[in-house]
């Protein structure tokens, strides 16, 4: 495995998806590593603020675009990874939209709303766009795309108005329609079953898979393969240890990551492996105060060392 490990971990530090294939009990599961999603925000209005900040708490890695440098920059967005302040057409064509991006637009304007869709339906598709404003101002640049030649089968694609209908009000409201948009788009594929071979957890932890796959010390790499009910972590959660008792990553902490690395440590060097059940929803997961409830099965699988 630690070769498999080595590779995943050159893989994404190139900025390149991976994927790690191991057995537990017989079967055969597949933990893919996936780059954050890039949401790119074209407009650095006021509902633009709240969205960036929830949609990068939740793994998005956010670009905003704005052409007043009143609005874009990093005391309004400190959660930020990009931030270009040039006209919109300039900046699209540098950050070079591609087939995984979500694209939010919140323009000031009819005008800059029809320049930005120009270079987005010139372009590769984002996998989401989106466009706030109302239901006459979106059939109106709709009818002015259409004149100019763009397929009505693409404008139909665009989410517009913006966001699932939550009966929104506030800023923060309407920034929560458009971040749960995103994650009904981004989950629409997931298998929600909790037996699925392919592991629900895709985010990378570079530290972690570089401890994996570049530290000399012996360790075990453990990883969660199935869960049952509500409990804190979802399959594909991974950690590992080592044998000076240095741990890097988690699989929900408490009590019950607390006994799989007691399994784990006496496991490190001997080149076995062990599938561990952990039960959350019984008398002792109740006194540590551990709500989650479910069960999660781990596997412990010693790697020896690099």
């Amino acid at each position: 495995m630690h070769d498999k490990l080595r590779e995943v971990f050159r893989s994404v530090k190139i900025r390149k998806s991976a994927s790690l294939s191991f057995e537990a009990e017989g079967n055969k599961y597949y933990r893919v590593f996936h780059e954050k999603e890039r949401l790119i925000i074209l407009g650095a209005g006021h509902i633009a603020q709240p969205l960036c900040t929830y949609a990068s708490d939740l793994g998005f890695s956010v670009t905003v675009v704005d052409d007043r440098p009143d609005f874009a920059n990093h005391s309004r967005f400190p959660e930020a990874d990009n931030i270009i302040c040039d006209e919109f057409i300039s900046a699209i064509r540098k950050i070079g939209i591609s087939g995984n991006d979500y694209v939010a637009v919140f323009t000031r304007g009819h005008r800059y709303d029809a320049d930005c869709f120009r270079e987005i339906l010139n372009g590769e598709r984002p996998f989401y766009t989106g466009m706030i404003g109302s239901k006459r101002r979106v059939f109106a640049l709709w009818d002015l795309l259409e004149d100019e030649g763009y397929p009505g089968s693409e404008l139909e694609k665009i989410h517009s108005p913006i966001g699932l209908d939550i009966n929104a009000l506030t800023i923060k409201e309407i920034a929560i329609s458009i971040v749960a948009e995103l994650i009904s788009c981004r989950r629409s594929s997931t298998d929600r079953r909790s037996k699925e071979t392919r592991l629900v957890s895709d985010d990378i932890d570079l530290k972690l898979l570089e401890f994996l796959a570049e530290d000399s010390t012996p360790k075990v790499i453990i990883i969660v393969y199935e869960t049952e009910g509500s409990t804190p972590v979802k399959s594909g959660a991974m950690m590992a240890l080592d044998k000076n008792n240095r741990s890097v990553g988690s699989i929900g902490g408490g009590c019950g990551e607390g006994a799989v690395l007691r399994d784990a440590y006496r496991i490190i060097g001997t080149g076995g492996e062990k599938c561990v059940t952990v039960d959350l929803s019984n008398d002792v997961a109740g006194d540590e105060g551990m709500v989650c409830g479910g069960r999660i099965k781990v596997l412990i699988k010693d790697i020896g060392k690099a």
